[in-house]
């Protein structure tokens, strides 16, 4: 159902499901999958991809161009998977060369007044409450829950299963299944209310917690707990996750509480 108040470009691709409400600007190639509805004043713009039973709130802004500078008009794609709802005043932006595209996965809730700049990839399941930032080139794992009002650093990495406290700064990469806190950002604990609730059994959680102490309570630098992690304790799917995650930061990882 689309509303006759509403702008449609002739080449958007839209599937006859979808509803509009008055007022909304639906750019040239633009594709938009059954079952989505996109509220009024909303604005879908050139190079936008929504999946299916997609709901956009009133205002929102998927697929703008990128605030970078370097932007010179290349053609790149914003792609929204399927069942994600972006709420009042949200903005997400298209990709640049560097990526080529900004991509927010399935069953997401981005709430209002949040920012997903260029070149992001937000994983599935993802919650960023209110005014949630992130800057270019951020990446979001799984199941993450980002507390409102969040600034995240360019390139910076938030691991799968993190939850991080509202109004932090984040600038260093957040290793998975971990709460962060605090100014500056650090680790606070593993995340198991979380870990249980998307079915971790308490060994696995048990194991989780056995790495990030050798990781942030031992005496051992990262280097040094890494190495200990990899040959003394035995290899699982999380072990290998966090192992994984460490080795690739290139903003390096958090810091863990001070002692004092």
């Amino acid at each position: 159902m689309k509303q006759p108040l509403a702008y449609i470009h002739p080449d958007a691709k839209i599937h006859p499901s979808v509803v509009i409400e008055p007022f909304a600007c639906i750019q040239a190639n633009v594709e938009i999958g059954e079952g989505t509805r996109i509220g009024s004043n909303v604005t879908i713009c050139e190079g936008t991809r929504i999946g299916k039973n997609c709901t956009i709130f009133p205002g929102a802004v998927v697929g703008a161009i990128p605030q970078d500078l370097k932007f010179k008009g290349e053609d790149t794609v914003s792609i929204i998977g399927d069942n994600t709802v972006i709420r009042e005043f949200a903005t997400i932006h298209r990709g640049t060369a560097s990526k080529g595209k900004t991509v927010v996965g399935s069953h997401c809730l981005i709430m209002a007044y949040c920012h997903v700049a260029h070149d992001c990839v937000v994983g599935d399941h993802v919650i960023m409450s209110n005014a949630t930032q992130l800057a270019g080139e951020v990446v979001v794992g799984d199941y993450a829950v980002i507390g409102g009002g969040t600034l995240v650093h360019q390139f910076t990495q938030i691991g799968k299963h993190v939850m991080i406290q509202g109004g932090s700064r984040v600038n260093k990469d957040i290793p998975p299944f971990v709460t962060a806190a605090r100014d500056p950002i650090q680790y606070c604990g593993v995340n198991s209310i979380g870990l249980r609730r998307r079915g971790y059994t308490s060994e696995q959680i048990n194991n989780i917690q056995d790495v990030y102490r050798v990781l942030y309570q031992s005496s051992l630098n990262v280097s040094q707990a890494m190495e200990k992690i990899e040959t003394e304790m035995p290899s699982s799917n999380e072990r290998d996750e966090i192992v994984i995650f460490i080795r690739n930061s290139s903003r390096g990882i958090c810091r863990g509480i001070e002692k004092g």
